[in-house]
């Protein structure tokens, strides 16, 4: 049942649900009425407020609010559920906040990562009263900051129903093309150990900083898997990305630490991907040198094997790719839900000052998704 009035379960506030006269009938215009409202990360309230009234004016779905997070459904008794994802926030705006249009060029912060599909998301939320299929839209909060923080989590902890499907999609940028699963991450730092000593006697020690050379030698040396997990070929990697050591100017250094970072790919599960990179790391280990993982993300399959899926690659003839970046289609993955990327921007511009989206990308994932959720398999 829907409530007329919206709690936010943040520090006990209670607001009321503001009046919204956004554009409809045309998805482009939308975002860039979704662009203009400035939403950096734990900044996303008015945004929320404004999607919120949007949704709440719709008899047809019933909406849910959980902190800034909003989780609108429909309730029809259909036999599949499709979940339909996206963030409200952006990274800070660097000189482009706004929208600027440029003919069928919008640019401004978000605009590709990820208010077009945003907008897509709350057109079609709006618009199709009677789906094919039984329909969640989930617009959620702080995806660009650190996973603690992430809106989905919060969800999950107070109504892990809201967020039950058969399969989910996610508005991230992949230029209306399907970017299947994700990979995993994960960060290790390697602590090496040496003996202090005057840096006029380092026989007498042992230096840490040189010890450094053999392992990142090994990391440098990696050969990268290229697996191919249900017709996608992903690609792992193992970067050095940090490196501290050193106590004074005249002294051997006796510590080192490297920061690690691996992706590695859906046929790997998370303890499979550590244990690989405590192997190719070993040769460079000593007695009393330490491996701890600081960061661990679990990867997602494809899951293209799903009947909605299929019918939304072939019907729209979409190009179907690996995700080689880790997205929240793992969240969805650890609760057993298939998913997958399918949104308007590129990925390779978003979050920079020249970010942008083409009309075309915007109306053509919508039209794409409009065509699943109203004619099914």
């Amino acid at each position: 049942m829907t409530s007329s009035a919206t709690t936010v379960k943040r520090s006990d506030l209670v607001t009321d649900v503001v009046a919204s006269s956004l554009p409809t009938g045309d998805v482009f215009a939308l975002t860039a009425a979704l662009v203009d409202i400035a939403s950096e990360s734990f900044n996303e309230q008015e945004i929320v407020a404004v999607i919120e009234a949007e949704l709440r004016a719709c008899p047809h779905l019933t909406v849910d609010r959980i902190g800034d997070n909003l989780i609108a459904r429909t309730m029809l008794g259909r036999d599949r559920r499709l979940v339909l994802g996206g963030h409200t926030d952006t990274v800070p705006a660097n000189g482009n906040a706004g929208a600027r249009i440029e003919g069928d060029r919008m640019y401004g912060v978000g605009t590709s990562d990820m208010k077009g599909g945003l907008a897509t998301m709350l057109e079609l939320a709006r618009t199709v009263t009677e789906p094919a299929i039984d329909l969640t839209y989930v617009f959620y909060a702080r995806e660009e900051v650190a996973v603690i923080h992430n809106g989905l989590r919060e969800i999950e902890a107070e109504r892990p129903d809201l967020l039950d499907g058969d399969v989910a999609l996610l508005g991230e940028p992949t230029l209306g093309t399907l970017e299947a699963g994700c990979q995993g991450t994960l960060r290790v730092e390697v602590t090496l150990q040496g003996a202090r000593a005057h840096t006029a006697r380092p026989w007498m020690g042992r230096n840490a900083i040189h010890r450094l050379g053999e392992l990142l030698a090994i990391v440098e040396a990696y050969e990268a898997r290229r697996p191919v997990v249900e017709g996608c070929e992903y690609r792992e990697a193992l970067q050095a990305v940090h490196v501290e050591g050193g106590v004074a100017g005249n002294v051997v250094p006796d510590s080192a630490m490297v920061r690690i970072n691996h992706r590695f790919a859906p046929d790997r599960s998370s303890e499979e991907a550590v244990a690989h990179v405590r192997s190719v790391l070993a040769p460079a280990l000593e007695d009393g040198d330490t491996v701890e993982v600081t960061d661990l993300s679990p990867a997602a399959r494809p899951g293209l094997g799903d009947p909605l899926i299929e019918a939304l690659v072939e019907r729209n003839g979409l190009e179907v790719r690996a995700k080689l970046g880790w997205t929240d289609v793992a969240f969805f993955a650890e609760r057993g839900v298939p998913a997958s990327n399918f949104g308007p921007g590129d990925a390779t511009i978003a979050h920079t000052q020249g970010e942008y989206v083409e009309r075309a990308w915007v109306v053509d994932t919508h039209a794409a998704l409009l065509d699943v959720i109203t004619n099914g398999v």
